[in-house]
């Protein structure tokens, strides 16, 4: 059973596509449910799961979710549960996950070394622990390079749509001191910093430098490409699948507490590389 978000999401897409291969491979089918960000939804599909009798579970959490005690079913009947990009801090269970700290910190560090001196952050929602990281990552690296931060450059942006990020960016550049870079927690923010960039005038990266999250196939096709942080999906996909397949044949299943970390790379694309332009 597989409980995502949002399937029309490139990263999620990519995600399934890692599971599918390996869980066919393996003789099993994959039954795929949607919360749409709502957890309501993700409460319902859990449910629906259970009662399907599911063999094993992997999940990216839901946006609004912070009660996670619907999972609590799953582990009392000995079903592997993996939380995958999106996981909760108060289950011990398998996650598999990113560096987001260092994924952030390399994202401002790229930033701050194309010359870049008022960087702003569009965020996720704070409670939500993978945008949280990545944030700690920007603030560490403003402060190891000596450069101030400024609370008005932190934006948190619930859902991270396109729309959101356009609102957020003309607030920042409606700013009597504006940045001049901008790491965006996605790249369907990032992609909207640019174009609201480019209507207003300015140019991208020489005005405003632009980095992403995800290396969606948007990040190729706008122009400039955008610079953006590698997210390994399909593996972290396979990854999750083969946690669950291991864990069915295991004898040993009472220590479930594992945690990896997939790396992360800077992709620097035109958005960003005020050096070469």
């Amino acid at each position: 059973g597989v409980l995502i978000s949002r399937i029309n999401r490139p990263f999620m897409s990519s995600l399934i596509s890692g599971i599918e291969e390996t869980a066919q491979k393996a003789g099993f089918s994959v039954i795929i449910t949607q919360s749409h960000d709502s957890y309501e939804d993700e409460v319902k599909n859990a449910k629906t799961l259970y009662n399907t009798r599911v063999s094993g579970v992997i999940c990216s959490l839901a946006m609004e979710t912070r009660d996670t005690s619907h999972f609590q079913q799953f582990i009392d009947k000995n079903i592997p549960l993996v939380f995958v990009d999106r996981v909760p801090k108060n289950i011990d269970t398998y996650r598999v996950m990113i560096d987001n700290y260092s994924a952030g910190f390399k994202a401002t560090k790229h930033l701050i070394e194309q010359g870049c001196k008022r960087i702003a952050h569009l965020a996720g929602l704070k409670f939500r622990n993978i945008y949280s990281e990545r944030e700690r990552g920007y603030r560490d690296a403003l402060k190891q390079y000596n450069l101030p931060i400024d609370e008005k450059l932190i934006l948190h942006v619930n859902t991270l749509s396109y729309d959101e990020g356009e609102k957020a960016t003309t607030k920042l550049l409606s700013l009597k001191n504006p940045p001049d870079g901008i790491f965006s927690s996605n790249d369907t923010t990032a992609v909207a910093a640019i174009q609201v960039a480019k209507k207003r005038g300015l140019k991208v990266p020489e005005d405003l430098a632009v980095i992403g999250f995800n290396n969606d196939p948007i990040s190729r096709i706008i122009d400039p490409g955008l610079s953006t942080i590698t997210h390994p999906s399909v593996k972290m996909g396979q990854t999750s699948a083969e946690i669950i397949l291991n864990h069915l044949v295991s004898a040993k299943k009472d220590d479930i507490t594992e945690i990896t970390f997939l790396n992360t790379e800077v992709l620097v694309r035109e958005s960003s590389d005020k050096k070469n332009n």
